[in-house]
């Protein structure tokens, strides 16, 4: 029983530590040395690197590994069914809420000479891409083609493939094989990850100092309040009350949930990438929350992928501003409307950064609204894509823990 204490949850000193090098690197970012800077960039790239480089294994192997196990059996499509009730349920109240939130604040139009500056800062050619071509994006054309370009929605789509094959060939003696050979692979994979996640408090260091450089640099200068607040405030409506409060309407308790799964939101905040902290947020459910590791392996690296609560708002509250500043009527049938593209948008992008800012600038061009507006946002979208990604990647956590709990060990068996 006392053995049970020791390693459940995430400790005070493991939160001492994580704290202190937050605060530390925000303040020797603040001190503006340029070599120190220079030094904190490269330390938080090689740690953004590193975490990316363990990111595609493991969806890859997780879902493999996952469905191969219990892919022929009846209870898979449960667990299966659970992740997505749950994943639109929480996504759709996101929307919700930034969609009423926008209602609420208000925010105004914008000069139309400043639209017109804005522009100029798009993306060149994002503007160009539809949304079929991001559909398209997820078909593989070769094998090594998801692999080598990163593309999580194809990893997933290949992976799940190959899970359910290798299930329903598993009397086949060199299929067994095959399994363990894949099996031992995600061992020395989780081992990696164990080890990049003791050395985490280096990288939180540099990744605070270099957001706390960002910031000083002016990054946020120039926001769009309003707009800004509606995102914003959105999205903090969404994990510090909407979220809890799925937890416990299912009997868990939240700070209990965000306790064990603080490292990964925090890990999200710096990486804004949901793909990237994956391993800290698997590593953080089994060790720290103790749950099932058929269902976090199952869950979770759908949930990076399809589970995008913060990115449901960004794309609502920013299409409705977009659309607003280019003259469209934001009627309450438009809004509705845009409530379902934002989370149908949401769950077929990848959970990389900036990807909401890409598919908002890719629907934005598809209805001829005044993309210039994006060229607006983009200097302050920084800080937006830390918060959502820290949305994402705690209702990932949520999702997982309620599917955890309502599922037995007889469930699994």
């Amino acid at each position: 029983m006392e053995e049970t204490k020791k390693t459940t949850g995430f400790n005070g000193k493991q939160f001492v530590i994580w704290m202190a090098a937050l605060i530390i690197g925000a303040v020797l970012g603040l001190l503006k040395v340029e070599w120190l800077n220079e030094f904190f960039n490269f330390i938080a790239t090689v740690y953004t690197r590193l975490f990316k480089f363990v990111a595609v294994p493991t969806i890859a192997l997780a879902i493999t590994t996952t469905l191969a196990l219990l892919g022929a059996k009846k209870n898979t499509g449960k667990i299966f069914l659970r992740t997505i009730l749950y994943t639109l349920l929480t996504t759709f109240a996101a929307s919700i809420v930034g969609a009423v939130l926008y209602k609420v604040i208000k925010p105004g139009n914008l000069p139309a000479d400043l639209i017109k500056l804005g522009a100029s800062d798009v993306p060149a050619n994002l503007d160009k891409v539809t949304y079929y071509d991001h559909i398209l994006s997820v078909v593989p054309d070769n094998v090594l083609g998801p692999i080598s370009s990163g593309n999580v929605l194809s990893i997933l789509l290949v992976s799940a493939a190959i899970g359910l094959a290798l299930a329903f060939m598993k009397d086949s003696e060199n299929i067994q094989v095959l399994l363990k050979g894949i099996l031992g692979l995600q061992e020395v994979l989780f081992a990696l990850i164990k080890a990049l996640v003791w050395t985490l408090p280096l990288g939180i260091v540099a990744f605070s100092a270099q957001l706390s450089a960002q910031l000083s640099a002016g990054v946020v200068a120039g926001s769009v309040g309003k707009y800004v607040a509606v995102v914003l405030g959105g999205n903090l409506i969404q994990f510090f009350i909407i979220l809890p409060l799925f937890l416990l309407a299912r009997g868990l308790n939240p700070l209990k949930v965000f306790r064990g799964m603080l490292p990964a939101v925090m890990m999200a905040l710096f990486t804004k990438s949901s793909t990237a902290t994956l391993p800290v947020t698997i590593a953080s459910a089994e060790n720290n929350l103790k749950a099932k590791k058929e269902v976090s392996r199952f869950i979770l690296p759908i949930c990076c992928t399809i589970n995008m609560n913060g990115c449901a708002a960004f794309i609502l509250v920013t299409s409705l501003f977009v659309m607003q500043n280019g003259g469209t009527p934001l009627t309450f049938t438009t809004v509705l409307l845009w409530i379902l593209i934002s989370v149908i948008s949401a769950i077929g992008n990848a959970g990389v950064p900036m990807g909401c800012y890409f598919l908002s600038l890719s629907l934005m061009a598809g209805v001829g609204a005044p993309i210039g507006i994006l060229g607006i946002i983009l200097p302050i979208y920084t800080i937006i894509d830390m918060i959502e990604t820290g949305v994402n990647v705690w209702s990932d956590a949520c999702v997982c823990s309620i599917v955890d709990k309502e599922l037995s060990k007889e469930d699994l068996a």
